[in-house]
């Protein structure tokens, strides 16, 4: 599965925002753009997400790094914010921790340095993506976040009911899922056998058909 290494520069001075921009091409960083108003930032994050925003506390325009950088959490939850500032003031210490943000690079800032903070601070989203991620056969994997089920980089398209049998076979991996258990989780109710077997054939046309095997007379379990 890939994991995104797309980096958004929010940075009024030319020569840094190019600075910046070389260093992490160079380390194979995707450089989404590069915004000079927290406006222009805002809105590429919504359409872009990126797992890194790299955003200078003064800004072209009236809105600041970190008021940009808090709409930029709400919009994009998941995007790690790192502010790089030529001066501090506890006022703006204050302000960057309430942010939650990463880290705080003052400038000038070496090379090494912010290498070093932008592959801990996306090391710490792989992890957290890892966690959420169930490895399952053939190239699957179920993503206990999201409740969807890929293989490779591509999601299956299921219904609601698809994605709720999915989600309770993963949850008992390696176990068999009894039909009552299965019909409970997804109708509240017993449905009956020709509800459960219509909607498991029609999970099995867009999937491996042995990644879901049927225990006869019992239930239905899946393996990691």
């Amino acid at each position: 599965m890939e994991f995104s290494r797309k980096i958004l520069i929010v940075e009024n001075e030319q020569m840094s925002a190019k600075y910046l921009s070389a260093i992490l091409q160079e380390r194979g960083y995707t450089i989404l753009e590069i915004a000079n108003r927290g406006s222009h930032a805002i809105e590429i994050a919504q359409r872009e997400n990126p797992a890194l925003v790299l955003i200078d506390i003064l800004l072209e325009g009236q809105m600041s790094g970190i008021e940009t950088a808090i709409q930029i959490s709400h919009c994009s939850p998941e995007s790690k914010i790192i502010y790089l500032s030529s001066f501090t003031t506890e006022e703006i210490t204050d302000a960057v921790y309430e942010s939650r943000a990463y880290a705080y690079l003052l400038k000038p800032c070496r090379k090494e340095e912010i290498l070093v903070t932008v592959e801990l601070a996306l090391l710490q989203n792989k992890k957290k993506r890892e966690s959420e991620i169930i490895n399952l056969k053939n190239g699957y994997h179920f993503n206990k976040k999201l409740h969807t089920l890929c293989r490779g980089n591509s999601e299956i398209s299921l219904s609601r009911n698809g994605h709720k049998f999915m989600e309770i076979l993963v949850k008992s991996r390696g176990c068999t899922v009894s039909n009552e258990q299965i019909c409970g989780y997804i109708w509240n109710e017993d449905k009956g056998s020709n509800a459960l077997r219509a909607l498991v054939y029609r999970i099995r046309e867009k999937i491996d058909n042995h990644l879901i095997k049927n225990v006869k007379g019992m239930g239905y379990i899946i393996y990691s």
